[in-house]
């Protein structure tokens, strides 16, 4: 591929000089909106409201919910648990309390409608600055809808109400900054200490940012050029910022109410939380036979085919930046959200003069408001009403059961299924659970072990019951544990719908 000297990232060279523009005046206000580009960025808002309307089923919202509602109402961030019975007033922290009482501000705006907003909004804005990231890194707002869509698509797997979307959104704001600062001047490194500060409130994925600032300093001090992959070293001034605004946004971390403690959270995760990460689906490794692996090994070779067999030029920190993300991407499954974020640049980049770019001059505006307004009917077409959001909580959360829980008056300690505790902490709060989506807690005292052992059935099944004193049980009808809790003596099945089945002791 022949080299563009536009897309060379120049990290030294003052911010470049405004292109000549073929319009004599700026755009109004109308030709702006009704513009090629914006109407890719509501394509892209369709394509994600029509991907989430039926996503209002994750587990671990609702204990974030609660956790949100806990903080609305006391004006306080718990620091011990509060609804089980197995970690009671165990020492644990919300590291992610900003993001639920943010989400719990949506809920209490709108209901269940109310979160179904944010989680069609939060993502959209996600990919949108995804494409606006892409526009602008590769110069053709064209080809970014590829970027867009490659975001969307790694982005799938975890297109949920949860915090981590509040991460990934700062993720791509910090790409953001960092690519301004080379193209419009290195100010907006100044951005950075403010943006960690929100983060680090938000979700624990600041550790990312972290990352990424050091591998771009690291690559800061070298000049060379190996082949198609080049380094550009950076002035001392540049350099000397970027380590000023980096350890300013390293102090920013320690602007919230928990303390260092908030700070060192993900440490904990990766070095001490051994059960939580060998235990949860969306820490495992890479899932072979899931469909964005196929992808994430064939944009892999992509940039393999571009830079040996076309020759483009890759540099330093992409390489940096695509090898974190991929290598996150292999080890937990989940961390292919970030692998698209990171990737989708980089691929618009080395794909700019694969298509002409877009020229205002020639924009087809009405055609534009016309797909807009399809786009925008769409959306409301397609936004679920509250009759189909309750289907959707009930296709997973054990809504019939509860009912039946309070009607009957059953009380006592519960024995329950892992992603039930979530539902019950919301929907039954005045009964505690044994275990939910909180691994993290459930890791420090032990009780995911215990509870990995009872669901694998690789001890008695008394053991556990008879150790904490259960009273009754609430799993899905279809779980093991409930065929053994049916054949196990002094126990009985009293309730079953079409997704859970309550069992107690015979003598209740």
């Amino acid at each position: 591929m022949p080299h563009d000297p536009a897309l060379t990232l120049d990290w030294n060279a003052p911010p470049a000089a405004p292109a000549s523009v073929r319009l004599a005046k700026p755009l109004s206000i109308w030709q702006a909106v009704f513009s090629f580009p914006v109407m890719l960025c509501l394509s892209l808002t369709v394509l994600t409201v029509l991907t989430v309307r039926n996503r209002f089923n994750d587990p671990d919202l609702w204990w974030h919910l609660k956790i949100g509602q806990t903080i609305w109402d006391t004006h306080s961030i718990p620091n011990a648990d509060l609804f089980s019975f197995t970690a009671a007033n165990h020492a644990w922290i919300a590291h992610e309390w900003l993001s639920e009482t943010i989400i719990y501000g949506a809920y209490r705006a709108g209901g269940y409608a109310g979160l179904m907003i944010w989680l069609c909004a939060l993502p959209s804005l996600l990919f949108v600055l995804v494409y606006v990231l892409c526009s602008m890194y590769s110069g053709n707002a064209k080809i970014s809808l590829v970027g867009g869509m490659l975001a969307w698509f790694f982005g799938t797997i975890g297109l949920s109400i949860r915090p981590h979307l509040l991460g990934y959104t700062c993720l791509v704001l910090e790409v953001l900054v960092l690519h301004l600062a080379r193209t419009r001047g290195r100010r907006w490194f100044w951005a950075l200490p403010p943006l960690f500060a929100l983060w680090v409130n938000c979700h624990g994925s600041f550790v990312l940012g972290l990352l990424l600032l050091g591998l771009l300093f690291v690559c800061s001090w070298f000049e060379f050029r190996a082949g198609s992959l080049v380094c550009s070293r950076w002035s001392a001034d540049g350099r000397r910022l970027l380590v000023i605004t980096s350890v300013l946004s390293a102090g920013a971390l320690f602007v919230n109410p928990i303390g260092w403690r908030l700070v060192l959270y993900p440490f904990d995760l990766i070095f001490k939380q051994t059960q939580n990460l060998s235990s949860v689906s969306e820490w495992q490794p890479l899932d072979l036979l899931d469909p964005r692996a196929a992808v994430l090994f064939a944009v892999a070779t992509f940039f393999f085919l571009m830079v040996l067999v076309r020759r483009a030029e890759l540099r330093l920190e992409e390489l940096a930046m695509l090898a974190l993300g991929f290598g996150l991407a292999i080890r937990h499954n989940r961390m292919m959200f970030v692998f698209g974020i990171l990737a989708a640049p980089i691929v618009c980049r080395l794909l700019a003069n694969a298509w002409d770019k877009y020229d205002p001059a020639r924009d087809l505006r009405l055609a534009n408001a016309v797909m807009m307004a399809a786009a925008v009917w769409i959306i409301v077409a397609v936004f679920p009403g509250a009759d189909q959001i309750q289907q959707n909580i009930a296709k997973s959360s054990p809504v019939e059961a509860v009912d039946y829980i309070r009607q009957a008056g059953l009380t006592g300690r519960m024995l329950n299924e892992y992603e039930f505790g979530g539902y019950l902490i919301w929907a039954l709060p005045e009964q505690k659970v044994f275990i939910d989506g909180r691994c993290d807690l459930f890791d420090w005292t032990g009780v995911l072990t215990e509870y990995g052992r009872w669901a694998t059935l690789s001890e008695d099944p008394k053991l556990l019951l008879d150790k904490y004193h259960i009273d009754f049980c609430l799993f899905r009808k279809t779980a093991p544990q409930a065929r053994v809790l049916q054949n196990l003596p002094g126990w009985r099945r009293l309730y079953q719908d079409d997704l859970a089945s309550i069992f107690v002791r015979s003598g209740s």
